[in-house]
């Protein structure tokens, strides 16, 4: 059909139009009626299902990563239980209040030993707690030769308890061909029952 044909259809009456202009009719109907369907109601429906879609990724995604975590559980456990054992061997290297004093008298006994001199030896008047461990700083002085020395440290280093050197300083001693140190020992212990309300308070 031609443009002259279309024109002289009667718009009151489309039942009489030939069938061309009816089947163009209906496909304009049916364009019109996606069109509002699609804005009305299946927009959110797609955008509910993109949604669903984004969830199901996230939720398999979570899937394996737990699935992996189960798959490596035994091995976690046995992770777990090395990491108890070191740290119980670690607290064994903590000694209690009453073995402070004699790991004092080892570090003075190490000094000695090695022929050092001892001008300070003096521990701080109260310890430093934490949670964890109970710190006490012990500023000393020695006087010996290089060798002694550092054969002090040493033996310090080698001590079944943790004990570290800080803050170290030596200087030469006078008219003597020694050195003297300054340095800070400190020793830790693991706090016990009357030292937690400090620890607690201090954290």
């Amino acid at each position: 059909m031609n443009l002259e044909e279309l024109k002289k259809l009667n718009l009151k009456d489309p039942g009489s139009w030939p069938w061309p202009p009816k089947l163009m009719l209906l496909g304009g109907i049916l364009a019109v009626m996606l069109v509002l369907g699609f804005f009305l109601d299946w927009k959110g429906e797609w955008n509910d299902l993109d949604n669903a879609q984004n969830e199901e990724v996230r939720l398999k995604q979570t899937f394996l990563a737990k699935k992996k975590e189960a798959v490596n559980l035994d091995f976690y456990k046995r992770q777990l239980s090395e990491i108890e054992k070191s740290f119980g061997a670690l607290l064994k290297q903590l000694p209690n209040r009453s073995e402070m004093e004699a790991l004092l008298v080892d570090i003075n006994q190490a000094g000695l030993g090695r022929g050092l001199q001892f001008d300070l030896f003096r521990p701080a008047p109260k310890e430093n707690v934490t949670e964890y461990y109970a710190e006490l700083p012990i500023s000393i002085k020695v006087t010996g030769s290089y060798h002694d020395i550092g054969a002090f440290a040493s033996d310090l280093a080698q001590l079944p308890r943790i004990v570290t050197l800080n803050d170290i300083s030596i200087t030469p001693a006078k008219d003597s061909g020694l050195l003297t140190m300054n340095a800070v020992v400190s020793t830790y212990r693991y706090p016990d029952a009357s030292d937690k309300p400090k620890a607690v308070k201090k954290k």
